[in-house]
């Protein structure tokens, strides 16, 4: 068996937003693009060897149980979508893999509702890859004390978490042994885990926000300055009021904030804050539910950019009683296993799209309230930029 050990070994927002693209956009294509923002190399034959455990997934099939554990626990996937996964099946075909100087080049194109499912175990793929052919090991009782001190540490603090570690781990085994041992040490402060397979398998919540693709992709189709009223819109059409945290930088906060409206401020619980100042962030969000009049201290901010504990808890006290926090911690948690190792920092974003296979592909590019987190061409960036009155 491969590295990836079942069709639910993902985070959950790639089933919902291939649910969404289905049910909305079901002839769109797409095309993804890895991106390794440390520009690191890969040894001689790393791409021979994703090529072997892509083809090990497409032995992959839903269970029985796991299918059962889909039906009960996420209500919000209809009975035609959990059938459609019992018969899918991972292509290979759908995704390029090249090697230049070292650097490594990954292309999957296909429709968007199935294209869209190759996303995080690629990048879940190539970190526990990377780390086995670079001959790096984790110091096992390292890590296994860290988290108990993290989940020690977020408990008498009273911070609410969830694990966002799958794409980056170090292993499926430290994500497994890190799962285990903050349902254990972290009581509930613990929410759960968006890999659905480790909620599966250890028995916890399965939780999950929506992802910059979408927002991405309506974008490309609706034009920049529409994208963010119509991805919230059409996310309302589809889930009906479930899945109610909305990502906020896709085309930078100040740009989200615009199109928050009052009707988006009540129907969305949550905002998600993924790059950019976290305390800014905080006063920007607070000052416009105001303005929309919506109560703050009844919505809640999901933080999960770059996080640790230590940043988590500042977070949460600058916050106080003025709004609500929980956070999403991931690469902290699935990949400190000592011996000096450095997570990976990869990603695989939307970088075209088009409406029908007879269209001409649309770019696709994200924005960000970091530096260096942009991606897409220079030029749609300055377009983007240009349009939405950031340049």
């Amino acid at each position: 068996m491969g590295i990836i050990k079942s069709i639910l070994d993902t985070d959950l927002y790639k089933l919902t937003t291939s649910y969404a693209y289905s049910k909305l956009f079901p002839r769109a294509y797409g095309e993804f693009e890895f991106v390794d923002r440390y520009n690191g190399d890969y040894p001689d034959g790393f791409d021979a060897l994703l090529r072997e455990e892509l083809h090990e997934m497409s032995k992959l099939h839903l269970t029985k149980e796991e299918e059962e554990f889909l039906r009960e626990n996420i209500p919000y996937l209809p009975p035609f979508y959990i059938n459609y996964l019992k018969g899918l099946r991972f292509d290979p075909s759908e995704v390029e893999i090249t090697m230049e100087n070292h650097k490594l080049h990954i292309k999957a194109s296909g429709l968007l509702y199935r294209i869209t499912l190759w996303e995080t175990p690629i990048l879940a793929t190539v970190s526990e890859l990377y780390f086995r052919e670079t001959g790096q090991k984790p110091d096992m009782a390292y890590m296994e004390q860290a988290a108990i001190e993290k989940a020690a540490k977020m408990k008498e603090n009273n911070i609410v978490f969830s694990l966002f570690g799958m794409r980056r781990r170090f292993s499926f085994d430290v994500e497994d042994r890190v799962t285990e041992l903050l349902k254990q040490y972290a009581g509930k402060s613990f929410f759960g885990t968006s890999n659905v397979y480790m909620a599966y398998k250890h028995h916890i919540h399965v939780a999950g926000t929506h992802p910059h693709e979408w927002v991405q992709f309506h974008g490309s189709v609706y034009g920049y300055k529409m994208a963010n009223f119509m991805s919230m819109e059409d996310w309302i059409n589809v889930f009906d009021g479930d899945l109610g945290t909305v990502l906020t930088d896709t085309y930078t906060s100040d740009v989200f904030f615009r199109n928050f409206s009052r009707k988006h401020a009540a129907l969305f619980t949550s905002l998600r804050q993924d790059s950019g100042n976290p305390f800014v962030f905080v006063d920007k969000a607070i000052k416009r539910y105001e303005e929309l009049r919506i109560d703050p201290k009844m919505k809640y901010i999901v933080f999960s950019d770059s996080l640790d504990v230590n940043k988590a808890i500042e977070i949460k006290n600058y916050c106080g009683d003025r709004i609500g926090a929980t956070f999403g911690i991931g690469t902290n948690l699935t990949a400190d296993v000592g011996n000096n190792i450095k997570g990976m920092n990869i990603v695989m974003k939307l970088f075209r799209c088009k409406m029908t296979a007879s269209d001409k592909w649309q770019e696709c590019v994200k924005l960000s309230d970091s530096e260096g987190k942009h991606t897409g061409s220079e030029k749609e960036i300055r377009l983007a930029m240009e349009t939405l009155g950031l340049i």
